[in-house]
C-alpha cells in the first residue's frame, strides 16, 4: 500500500486496528514511534544494481494501557513526516516486535489494516542459475479436458 493509499484509508474510519496475519490484533494501546523513509540501495546475485525506497512505520506497544493513537493524530506525524523528510509516495512497511523485529506489508479491508508476511525472493533468477520451478499437472485432469486430442491434432 503506498502512503497516499493509506492517508485516504485514515479518512474513512473512526478507530486505527492493526491485524497481524495470524489475526490477532495489534494492541489498542500501541505507538507509531517511527515513520520515515528508507532507501535499500543493494546489488542482487547476478550483478544488477537496484534501490528500493520504502516508508516505514514502527509499531510498538508501551505499558500505557490507556494510549489510543486517533487516525487524524497519525495524519499529523505523516505530514510532519512529508514536510521535514520529503518522504516520497512509496510502499509501506510495518516494522512490529514478534520474536524479533518483523517487517510487514500492508492491506486494508474497510475497516482494519492488514500486516501482510513478507517474504524474499530471487531478483536475478534468469543469471544466476536458479531453476525456474516447474508446473505439475495432472495428466487425467490434462486428458478430461480435451477429450478430442488426437495423435497429430496439436492439442498433445
Amino acid at each position: 500500500m503506498l502512503l497516499s493509499q493509506f492517508k485516504a484509508h485514515l479518512n474513512s474510519i473512526s478507530k486505527l486496528s492493526f491485524i497481524l496475519p495470524n489475526a490477532k490484533h495489534v494492541p489498542d494501546h500501541f505507538h507509531v514511534t517511527e515513520i520515515g523513509q528508507v532507501t535499500k540501495h543493494f546489488i542482487d546475485c547476478g550483478g544488477i544494481l537496484r534501490k528500493e525506497k520504502t516508508v516505514c512505520f514502527q509499531l510498538w506497544e508501551a505499558h500505557d494501557v490507556d494510549h489510543r493513537l486517533a487516525p487524524e493524530k497519525l495524519k499529523q506525524i505523516i505530514n510532519l513526516s512529508e514536510t521535514k523528510l520529503h518522504i516520497e509516495d512509496a510502499e509501506i512497511e510495518v516494522e512490529y516486535q514478534n520474536d524479533t523485529i518483523c517487517k510487514y506489508g500492508l492491506t486494508f479491508n474497510a475497516n482494519n489494516f492488514i500486516l501482510v508476511s513478507l517474504s524474499t525472493a530471487c531478483l536475478a533468477s534468469d543469471s544466476c542459475g536458479v531453476p525456474h520451478e516447474k508446473v505439475k499437472i495432472n495428466m487425467n485432469t490434462l486428458h478430461a479436458k480435451n477429450q478430442n486430442c488426437k495423435p497429430g491434432g496439436g492439442c498433445c
